[in-house]
């Protein structure tokens, strides 16, 4: 695992800025579903959060994604992780963008802005965004 801080018992205020990240994500096109919300909870499986700790992880990041009017915090965590982990978190915003089959303005914009915030070449956003479309096919 490759959290550091801790914040309320098991859980460490790096996953809950990046689980906000990705709830910010489901979120922007005002349509919150419960497929985004099993996208996020997977994901944050997959990058080490145990599932004990996963109920408290989704309601405290939901508290800080509620709280905050920008991105800023969270994507600061999210352009620390190497380069895999980067793109794990890449590839789970595009599925829960896709999620519904489709990628609105707000959500291609967010996206965009990511893309700058993370340090990710365009190229790497694009595949990531093809694949991830064509799954969804």
């Amino acid at each position: 695992m490759f959290f550091k801080k801790k914040e309320k018992g098991n859980i460490d205020t790096n996953s809950i800025e990046i689980c906000a990240l990705l709830i910010h994500a489901a979120r922007i096109d005002e349509h919150f579903s419960e497929k985004e919300e099993k996208i996020i909870k997977q994901t944050m499986l997959e990058i080490g959060v145990k599932n004990e700790d996963l109920d408290e992880l989704f309601k405290e990041a939901k508290k800080v994604e509620d709280n905050s009017n920008q991105i800023l915090s969270f994507t600061k965590k999210v352009k620390n992780m190497n380069e895999k982990n980067k793109i794990q978190i890449i590839e789970a915003l595009w599925r829960i963008i896709y999620s519904n089959k489709e990628a609105d303005i707000y959500e291609t914009s967010l996206m965009r802005r990511l893309g700058g915030l993370l340090y990710v070449d365009n190229k790497i956003m694009g595949d990531v965004k093809e694949k991830i479309k064509n799954e969804n096919l």
